[in-house]
């Protein structure tokens, strides 16, 4: 039996879309940790160990076009089940690795598999939540994301006490299998009525590519930035953290603090973004994001490195879900698949490019400024978003949101 999303709102995508992610998410959160210390048993140097991070961003871009291809070929759920499935089996490859090049190749497929559900749970959200719901339903998503990663990691602590390192694969082993089931119990909700009807295949990515090619061109860099600073505020707090003489344990505290910030927003900010437009949340976070990780060289302690960080948190914590919600608005209904294959690509490029920059800067000239040039592009992505978010979203602004809602 199906179940309208307008009857009891978002509470009825929780089963068949926010737990499956929560629970998949349990997983990455569960080998995070792990994967460097897995390295480092194989005899890895410590540029080689955090290399094979790296390597599950270069799965995600490389899978991203793939997993849309599948997707527009066997649907959203099909695509998300096979996906756990395939990801169960590289959590269980990345168990049992006694080489570096098998554990690479593990990440690589446990990225690809990440790009395919990612993409899948995204194109099935659009599908079968209220239009007028749309920013809450995929700032939730983030939300669920975000819990997710922040669960994964004290459960694979508690794992890891009892069988040792292997306990963080496990967990994750069991977070898809869990996953996988929640999608083969649990029925789709009913495709609301203002929900405008998606068709697929008969268009390849290239024919996709070039027909929307202005908009990747425009908004597409403002996506690259936004996603280039969100994946480098990962790296450079720990980063800054180590220049400034603190302890391992001092800047997971730091980590933890604001982490906590950043989980606490995702509703509110979805809330703001259906009421008075997709500006009135992308902009601020931006600045506020960009803003406060150019001022990160000047922290001095663990007092004030805490507070910054807890800046940049509400940055990317208001910003739950904007890209989610901006490629869900400009994606067309007749090619939506093959066009968030290319927009999830374009925004995982970013993630792949942001800790490189810093690197890069770093190298060339110095710490601080390498976060500084990171940090400038949270502003220059505010700018592109109030040039172009307008062209490509119906729901931009106050006005245009109110124009466009779905009145009872």
């Amino acid at each position: 039996m199906t179940t309208s999303p307008g009857q009891r709102g978002l509470l009825s995508l929780v089963p068949s879309a926010f737990l499956p992610a929560l629970v998949y998410e349990v997983g990455n959160g569960a080998i995070a940790p792990i994967i460097v210390l897995s390295a480092s048993q194989m005899g890895a140097s410590v540029g080689t160990a955090a290399f094979m991070l790296v390597l599950l961003g270069v799965g995600r871009v490389l899978g991203d076009i793939p997993a849309s291809v599948l997707a527009d070929r066997i649907g959203d759920r099909t695509s998300m089940i096979l996906s756990a499935g395939l990801a169960l089996i590289a959590f269980f490859a990345c168990m049992v690795a006694t080489s570096l090049p098998v554990l690479g190749l593990a990440l690589i497929v446990v990225g690809m598999s990440n790009a395919a559900f990612y993409l899948a749970r995204h194109s099935y959200l659009i599908d079968v939540a209220p239009v007028d719901l749309r920013a809450r339903a995929m700032s939730s998503l983030a939300g669920a994301h975000r819990i997710g990663l922040f669960i994964g990691p004290l459960a694979g602590a508690g794992a890891i006490m009892l069988i040792g390192l292997r306990g963080g694969y496990v967990v994750a082993m069991a977070a898809a299998a869990v996953a996988a089931a929640l999608l083969l119990v649990v029925g789709d909700v009913e495709v609301p009525g203002d929900q405008p009807p998606s068709t697929r295949g008969g268009i390849t990515s290239y024919r996709t590519l070039i027909d929307h090619r202005r908009l990747f061109a425009t908004l597409g860099l403002a996506i690259l930035a936004v996603g280039a600073v969100r994946a480098a505020r990962q790296t450079v707090l720990p980063l800054w953290g180590d220049h400034l003489g603190l302890s391992a344990e001092a800047i997971s505290f730091v980590f933890a603090i604001a982490g906590a910030v950043d989980m606490a927003l995702f509703y509110p900010a979805g809330k703001v973004m259906d009421e008075y437009g997709r500006l009135a949340i992308a902009l601020p976070a931006m600045v506020i994001l960009g803003g406060a990780m150019m001022t990160l060289p000047l922290t001095t302690g663990m007092v004030s490195l805490t507070i910054v960080a807890m800046v940049m948190s509400l940055g990317n914590g208001i910003g739950s879900g904007i890209m989610l919600t901006l490629g869900a608005d400009a994606a067309p209904a007749h090619n939506r698949v093959r066009f968030l294959g290319i927009w999830r690509l374009v925004s995982d490029s970013g993630n792949a490019a942001g800790p490189i920059v810093v690197s890069v800067v770093a190298t060339v000239w110095s710490l601080a400024a390498g976060i500084v040039a990171i940090g400038s592009a949270g502003l220059l992505a505010a700018v592109a978003f109030a040039v172009w978010v307008p062209k490509y979203s119906s729901y931009a602004t106050p006005k245009a949101a109110r124009a466009n809602r779905h009145e009872p």
